[in-house]
């Protein structure tokens, strides 16, 4: 069964601290051990403060989803397009900025899930394509965006506390 026991909510401000706590969780258990403490914890103040996370949530540009298993939080999903997006990608494109499953969780389809919803609301929005950066280390990642058609088509950026990282960009059309 696809992904059973999962569903996704579009939250709004009041829900700033859940989304908050996902954030920090998921971005940890993916990426702490690979960076140092002071630009991880750098990215994270800076990037997950409930200031920035609220100001996130109030773009309209923006639609952020809570991920829950059976009631409890396991993952999360931030798409972006217009001028929310964090590179200006041309064409009528969604960005999916973030997209995170709690490791508990992962195994059981939910970043299919998180997926399909990205595509869905792509095409709602009448989109040509949605695209993402990926960290050149995060094989895992890779490896799940090349396994679901997502082409690679150029690289940016990523700027972790002080720490200029290489994204691959990718692509899927819709």
């Amino acid at each position: 069964m696809f992904a059973a026991g999962f569903t996704t909510v579009l939250i709004t401000k009041p829900e700033t601290k859940k989304l908050r706590e996902v954030c920090v969780n998921s971005f940890s258990e993916t990426y702490e051990h690979l960076n140092t403490p002071e630009n991880f914890r750098k990215y994270v103040e800076t990037n997950f403060s409930i200031h920035r996370l609220e100001e996130e949530l109030e773009n309209e540009n923006s639609f952020t989803y809570l991920l829950y298993y059976r009631g409890e939080i396991a993952g999360y999903l931030k798409l972006n397009t217009g001028d929310a997006q964090t590179e200006n990608i041309s064409g009528r494109c969604l960005e999916i900025e973030r997209i995170y499953v709690l490791k508990k969780f992962q195994g059981r389809k939910a970043g299919q899930l998180l997926l399909k919803k990205s595509i869905a609301k792509g095409r709602a929005l009448k989109k040509e394509f949605i695209w993402l950066g990926v960290w050149e280390k995060n094989k895992k990642a890779i490896e799940f965006y090349e396994k679901n058609n997502f082409i690679k088509f150029d690289t940016h950026i990523f700027t972790l506390g002080e720490d200029n990282q290489v994204d691959f960009l990718y692509k899927y059309i819709l």
